[in-house]
């Protein structure tokens, strides 16, 4: 179907799958405009596979004044986004996790979100998380937040089709598939296509994504090598019993000054993941065991709320 969408003060035409469109406006815009939710989705898939296009066309539907100005690339200016959006309104993380090649970093990025999850429900938003593989996400986020998964892909080199993955979907897809990044291990509930249309201003985006995945790749190795010193500060005071303070005074005594307040801060971070993981363990175990006996991923017919 075609719809109508403002564009720097022209109107341009967008076309977008019927059922996306449908359930947009009459599900998913009314259980967060009315009744008081967020809605929270992820767009993941390969390079090039127009994940981003699809993610701002979604934008465009649900917050018809969506613009560029809305998108963040990097932690800070999805805070800064989040704390000065107003009601109802969408904000993008694009590539949330490209170009972040450690775990500390990929962590960062999962505490952020699950930190902001109260603010954005507060003033009822829609955030779109744009990244190369949802099982990149922590396990709080997929499991308790995110309503649902678009995976984008190429079909013969040509891009511009997506599968959903409901919020129930999606769970067992993240639990039977992250092992090995495989996604054929829960069917869609429904699939799509869409067309190569930037419904933002491209050239402006084109222009300031290439300077943030710019910013991104520099701080790489410094990232590296922040999650070493991290998990050695871990080790040592687990392991070998080390307290903080004598952390510090070798580290002082080795030309590296750091205080043991911020060691302490970052044991703790450390300590605070693995109790989560811990917890999550049994509800990942509980709901293996539920796998068994589910019958919605046996091809039956799809709810009627298939994006809530």
């Amino acid at each position: 179907m075609i719809i109508n969408r403002t564009i720097d003060g022209e109107e341009k035409p967008l076309y977008m799958d019927g059922g996306l469109y449908e359930q947009l406006t009459t599900k998913v815009m009314p259980s967060v405009q009315k009744k008081d939710w967020d809605w929270f989705v992820v767009i993941d898939g390969m390079e090039g596979a127009g994940k981003s296009v699809l993610g701002f066309q979604i934008a465009k539907v649900l917050d018809p004044d969506f613009t560029h100005e809305q998108i963040a690339y990097n932690a800070n200016e999805f805070i800064a986004l989040v704390i000065k959006a107003k009601k109802h309104q969408c904000i993008v993380f694009d590539e949330a996790f490209t170009g972040l090649s450690s775990r500390t970093s990929l962590s960062e990025i999962n505490n952020l979100l699950v930190s902001l999850m109260m603010e954005m429900r507060q003033k009822n938003l829609f955030i779109i998380l744009i990244m190369p593989s949802f099982f990149m996400l922590d396990k709080y986020c997929v499991l308790h937040r995110a309503k649902g998964l678009f995976n984008v892909y190429m079909r013969n080199g040509k891009r511009g089709f997506w599968n959903f993955y409901n919020k129930n979907r999606m769970k067992y897809l993240y639990l039977k598939g992250k092992k090995f990044y495989e996604y054929n291990s829960t069917k869609p509930i429904i699939f799509g296509r869409f067309q190569d249309q930037y419904m933002i201003n491209k050239g402006e985006y084109l222009k300031i994504k290439k300077k943030a995945l710019h910013r991104k790749r520099r701080k790489t190795k410094g990232e590296l090598y922040k999650a070493q010193r991290d998990i050695l500060f871990y080790v040592l005071t687990q392991r070998y019993n080390k307290t903080q303070l004598e952390i510090a005074k070798l580290c002082t005594e080795e030309g590296y000054k750091i205080d043991n307040t911020a060691i302490s801060l970052i044991v703790r971070e450390k300590i605070r993941n693995r109790i989560i993981d811990r917890a999550l363990e049994t509800e990942e175990n509980d709901t293996k065991e539920d796998d068994n006996k589910n019958e919605t991923l046996k091809g039956n017919a799809p709810p009627k709320l298939v994006f809530g």
